[in-house]
C-alpha cells in the first residue's frame, strides 16, 4: 500500500522546501508553502488520514474553496527540518463545506498549525484559480533577499519595479510578463494583509511585500519556484549595477516590444512606458 510520506505531493514540498532553504531565502521559520490538491490526488491515501481531524475555524470567507484540500507548510516551523521530519512540519488540510474553516487531515504531528500567512494563501488560491481557470495551484513566499533589498532604494510603484527587472535579464519579461505587484509594508498574519496580496495576485504572478518579501504563484511547485528564483536573479544583477554605479546602457523599449513578439507574450503597458 502507498503511503502518503512517498506522494508526489509530499516528495514535492519536501525538495521545494529544501532547495528554498538551501538558496538562504527562509532562514529560521521563514516562509511559507500552499500546495491546492484534487481529490485524485489524495484518494489513495485517506486510510492516513486523522479519524477525528481537528477543526480550526478562519476569520475569512473563503466559500470559493469549500471542500478543497491543500498541503501547506505549519507555523513555526523550519524549512531546513521538512526533509527530516515532514509529518511535523506539513499538513493536510480540508476547507469545511461552509467555507468559514479547515480540517487538519494529516501531519503536524506534535501539534501546531499551519503557516500564519494562511490568509494570503486562501485569498490569493482564489484569485489565481479565476486568473488561471484553475491552471495556478501553488502559492509560494520567501524571504528573498536582493528583492527584499530594493524594496528599500526604489520607488514602490509596479511599473518601476517590473522595468527594472525586465532590465537586468532579457528572459524576465518572458517569464512574468504581467509584471510584479507591490504591496506596502503590513503587519503579517492579518487577514488585511491577505487582502491586499490576492488584490494583486489578480492581475501579477509575482507580488513583492516591502521590506519583507515575495510571493509568487504558478501551476507547479516547480514552476513558482522557478518565477522567484528568475526574478531573484534579476534583483541581484541589479543590486550589482547600482553598486557600481548605475547602468550605462540596456534593454530599449522596442527592444522589449520585439521579445514580446518573438515569444508571444503580452507585457505589461505601464512597465513599458517607463
Amino acid at each position: 500500500m502507498q503511503q502518503i510520506l512517498s506522494s508526489w505531493f509530499v516528495k514535492g514540498m519536501i525538495k521545494a522546501t529544501y532547495d528554498m532553504w538551501l538558496k538562504g531565502w527562509d532562514e529560521r521559520n521563514g516562509g511559507n508553502v500552499s500546495l491546492r490538491l484534487l481529490e485524485s490526488d489524495v484518494l489513495a491515501f485517506q486510510n492516513e488520514f486523522y479519524e477525528n481531524p481537528r477543526h480550526v475555524s478562519l476569520t475569512q470567507d473563503v466559500t470559493k474553496l469549500a471542500n478543497q484540500y491543500f498541503i501547506v507548510t505549519g507555523s513555526g516551523k523550519f524549512f531546513r527540518n521538512v526533509i527530516l521530519d515532514p509529518a511535523d512540519t506539513l499538513a493536510v488540510v480540508k476547507i469545511d463545506q461552509e467555507g468559514k474553516g479547515y480540517y487538519i487531515m494529516w501531519g503536524l504531528i506534535n501539534g501546531g498549525l499551519p503557516t500564519s500567512e494562511l490568509a494570503a494563501h486562501l485569498q490569493s488560491h482564489i484569485v489565481r484559480i479565476e486568473q488561471s481557470q484553475g491552471k495556478d495551484r501553488v502559492i509560494m513566499h520567501c524571504h528573498a533577499t536582493n528583492l527584499i533589498a530594493l524594496t528599500y532604494v526604489l520607488e514602490l510603484d509596479t511599473a518601476v519595479i517590473t522595468r527594472w527587472l525586465w532590465e537586468m535579464s532579457t528572459e524576465c519579461l518572458v517569464v512574468f510578463p504581467d509584471g510584479v505587484g507591490v504591496v506596502p509594508w503590513m503587519v503579517p498574519g492579518k487577514d488585511e494583509i491577505g487582502y491586499a496580496t490576492a488584490k494583486q495576485m489578480a492581475k501579477h504572478s509575482l507580488v513583492l511585500w516591502a521590506f519583507h518579501g515575495v510571493f509568487g504563484t504558478g501551476p507547479t511547485l516547480d514552476e513558482a519556484f522557478g518565477l522567484i528564483d528568475t526574478a531573484e536573479k534579476s534583483a541581484e544583477v541589479l543590486v550589482k549595477v547600482l553598486s557600481m554605479g548605475g547602468k550605462r546602457q540596456t534593454i530599449t523599449t522596442d527592444e522589449f516590444r520585439l521579445l514580446a513578439e518573438r515569444f508571444a507574450v503580452t507585457p505589461m503597458e505601464e512597465a513599458l512606458k517607463q
